[in-house]
């Protein structure tokens, strides 16, 4: 046998005993990884019982062998994501054994088979060195379009951390070793810029993560107007200095015209850059604000392709969070994301976003997944891209397990993303994965207290624990940031219901049914109430309102456990049906 096999996203180094995801090691405890080697060494042949029981203990070791098989194998199987019930990897044959039924890469030589790791870079946000707080902007822009030329390479060998993930260390007074290690990158690259007198210099240095040995540094001067020429030249020489990457075809196309997207002017790039950071903070009350710097930037820049994005995404956000009736929100959104296309066709998360918009369209997954395949073609290195194909083409059709599988992918990348870890809480929960989403929710509030995603995906796993004064507890936060417009809310009432509390729940109702005859509540808020109040009914009709009005919190339909008794109920397959869902 090979020392390392392969499979799926996963490869397993038999020698070093390490599994890894994606080139990431994965903690896997020594029983475990010898029973995932044992069942790779004889791949879709059933491993027996009895075989495992001598591997991992002595004929002398009296143990519960049953019950600690089970441990054993239910760990390995949380190490993979993978399910007894829908096994993609493990599958069992009750009382017989274990086989393995996912294909397998047996490399002929091992000396082909070493693992498979890109070099991680992360580019910290640039220090301003004008004095003046007014040019901050400047500063994150030279940031973004830096880690943009680089991410551009997306080759085998380089990895560059996300954009979201680096500004969170803006004003951090950690060092470049401390953030080496948090990260686990191999190279970090600081700089600063002074923007003074109609001349920009940006100093810019290379570190290596482990030590902040200096590999590299260098000052570039440019008239502020042609800035933004640097990056190019600056990541060049960057490339030029990592040991192992010196390419020159990874470098030359850097070298030109800049890319359709860029703003034509400084004022619209600020407007811009303001916008995208009022996004970033996961504020979703403060969109409204976020898209008025984007028409502003627009107004100054009408052929700018990231705001034209970047508008569309907030149109999309406040249509699925419920703050605008989403066919409104998204027949507006739509228009921006096809500008943004008809300036730069390659954009692979503006077609991913794309393809947001066409699950709301008529509900039609066959434009959802050939936009998302495209863009997962044009860049697959892309947390966006990856979490816009978890959320809106995976999950809808009940494939979260591979939608948490994405987002663990987007998280590589972007590990300090709000976005991409409040959505793996959410795959977990409709998975039924509740330790694991507590996990991820603390994980959240632990980078923002205030994050909706954090305390609601704890409000639902408690719920389905039955630990209801807990889970009502943190609804009511997430009502709280985010208003009764949104459509949490619904998960509120479900609760209260459930929890035996009717009078507060059809309280809520009164109050969402007043509310509907001023201003958009999402329909599935009243359905969830009406459902853990048992009229069930009532939550039919609302939920058809819901299909009708593209409810997005109607979208997990096929893995929602409280959906579970109402199942077999044809008008539950007639709703299915109505978002063309019956048959993926």
């Amino acid at each position: 046998m090979p020392n390392v096999i392969r499979f799926d996203a996963f490869e397993v180094d038999l020698k070093a005993g390490q599994l890894r995801k994606h080139g990431t090691r994965i903690r896997l405890r020594d029983q475990s990884f010898q029973v995932l080697a044992l069942l790779l060494q004889h791949p879709g042949t059933v491993v027996a019982r009895e075989e495992l029981r001598r591997l991992l203990w002595h004929d002398d070791v009296f143990v519960d062998f049953d019950n600690n098989l089970n441990i054993v194998v239910g760990r390995l199987r949380e190490a993979l994501n993978d399910s007894a019930e829908r096994p993609r990897f493990i599958e069992t044959l009750p009382k017989h054994g274990y086989r393995f039924v996912a294909p397998v890469i047996q490399p002929e030589q091992s000396g082909d088979a070493g693992p498979i790791q890109r070099a991680r870079i992360v580019v910290l946000p640039f220090v301003n060195l004008s004095g003046e707080t007014d040019h901050d902007y400047f500063s994150d822009a030279m940031t973004n379009e830096i880690i943009t030329a680089l991410a551009s390479l997306a080759t085998g060998r380089l990895a560059v951390v996300a954009r979201t993930t680096s500004m969170r260390y803006k004003s951090s007074h950690k060092d470049a070793a401390h953030i080496g290690r948090e990260l686990r990158v191999d190279w970090v690259v600081e700089g600063a810029v002074r923007h003074t007198d109609g001349r920009a210099s940006v100093n810019v240095q290379l570190v290596r993560g482990r030590d902040q040995t200096h590999l590299f540094a260098r000052k570039y001067e440019a008239a502020v107007d042609n800035a933004f020429d640097l990056p190019a030249h600056i990541v060049q020489d960057l490339v030029a200095h990592l040991p192992g990457m010196c390419d020159e075809h990874m470098v030359a196309p850097l070298i030109g015209p800049g890319p359709p997207n860029r703003a034509k002017t400084l004022a619209a790039y600020k407007e811009f850059l303001e916008g995208r950071r009022i996004v970033d903070t996961g504020r979703p009350w403060k969109i409204l604000v976020a898209k008025e710097h984007m028409e502003k930037a627009l107004a100054l820049d009408p052929e700018f392709a990231d705001a034209h994005d970047m508008l569309a995404e907030n149109y999309w956000y406040l249509g699925y969070v419920g703050y605008l009736p989403p066919k409104q929100a998204f027949a507006a959104g739509i228009m921006h994301a096809v500008r943004a296309l008809e300036i730069d066709a390659g954009r692979a998360e503006t077609h991913a976003l794309l393809g947001q918009f066409h699950k709301i369209r008529e509900y039609n997954w066959v434009e959802v997944e050939r936009e998302m395949t495209l863009a997962l073609r044009l860049n697959p290195n892309s947390p966006i891209v990856r979490t816009r194909n978890a959320v809106s083409s995976l999950m809808p059709r009940g494939r979260v397990r591979e939608a948490a599988d994405e987002l663990e992918r987007a998280l590589e990348i972007d590990p300090l993303s709000l976005l991409a870890r409040g959505w793996l809480g959410i795959m977990l929960v409709l998975d039924r994965r509740f330790g694991r989403g507590i996990e991820e929710a603390r994980k959240v509030l632990d980078l923002d207290p205030d994050s909706f995603f954090g305390h609601f995906v704890l409000g639902a796993c408690f719920a389905y624990q039955g630990k209801f004064d807990e889970a009502i507890a943190e609804h009511r936060k997430t009502v709280e940031l985010l208003g009764d417009c949104g459509g949490t809310v619904g998960w509120l009432g479900l609760t209260l219901a459930i929890a035996g509390r009717n009078v507060e729940a059809h309280d809520l109702l009164a109050r969402l049914e007043e509310k509907r005859t001023t201003e958009y509540v999402p329909a599935s808020s009243l359905a969830w109430t009406h459902l853990g109040l048992r009229e069930v009914d009532a939550a039919f009709e609302w939920m058809d309102r819901a299909v009708e009005e593209c409810d997005q919190y109607l979208m997990p339909i096929k893995t929602y456990g409280f959906l579970d008794p109402i199942r077999s109920d044809p008008r539950y397959k007639g709703l299915l049906r109505k978002m063309n869902l019956e048959s993926v």
